[in-house]
């Protein structure tokens, strides 16, 4: 088993619950790059969301493995699409209101990307898509739901959370779990196995 120091360029509790359910040792470092400016280029030269997703992921792991050389860096992150529209995390509950009022009655898109570097190069990357139809909700349904999660509401880019009553929101789920989650976990473990023989034998904390 290689003893590599494994680092989750994020801050995301999600992400990193994740990590910890699978039984990886792991510490956080959160990337220091200004996500916005980094996608707005990408945005007005009319990038896919999958591929602005990519993108992102790989800068953040970049950031991340400048200080870290010898640490094997994990950066994600997901993009939200519907129709023409792409939605950030909301800056306030105004606009998370404004966000489920676009999203009730349709069908969007979660693009969620994974990548991992190390001694500044990405080394592996993947990207999965999943497909949430929400329901028809009312104005007074959102304002509802939104007493109910509060500040929880602009912790996500599609201002919900599947594990939790955000669940209550949608009438049918099409893709990987995970992918939903904003970690792609399966393609990720499959890596770590297969590239750096991740074990789930006891580990030291801070390697795999």
């Amino acid at each position: 088993m290689i003893q590599t120091p494994l680092i989750l360029a994020s801050k995301s509790q999600a992400r990193s619950q994740l990590l910890q359910n699978a039984g990886l040792n792991f510490t956080c470092q959160a990337a220091t790059i200004d996500e916005r400016a980094a996608e707005r280029p990408l945005i007005e030269a009319g990038a896919p969301p999958e591929d602005i997703a990519a993108i992102l992921a790989q800068a953040k792991a970049l950031d991340v493995s400048q200080n870290h050389p010898d640490s094997l860096i994990i950066g994600a992150d997901q993009t939200l699409g519907c129709g023409d529209q792409r939605f950030n995390k909301p800056k306030d509950d105004e606009q998370a209101r404004s966000h489920l009022l676009a999203l009730a009655g349709k069908s969007h898109n979660l693009h969620s990307a994974i990548c991992c570097a190390k001694g500044g190069e990405i080394i592996w990357q993947s990207v999965s898509t999943a497909t949430l139809t929400m329901r028809n909700l009312t104005p007074q349904e959102i304002g509802q739901y939104m007493a109910q999660v509060g500040d929880n509401v602009r912790s996500s880019v599609g201002c919900y959370q599947l594990e939790g009553i955000g669940i209550q929101l949608f009438e049918k789920i099409e893709g990987d779990y995970f992918t939903i989650l904003g970690l792609p976990l399966l393609p990720l473990l499959a890596y770590l196995r297969s590239d750096h023989g991740l074990s789930f034998q006891p580990q030291t904390v801070g390697s795999f």
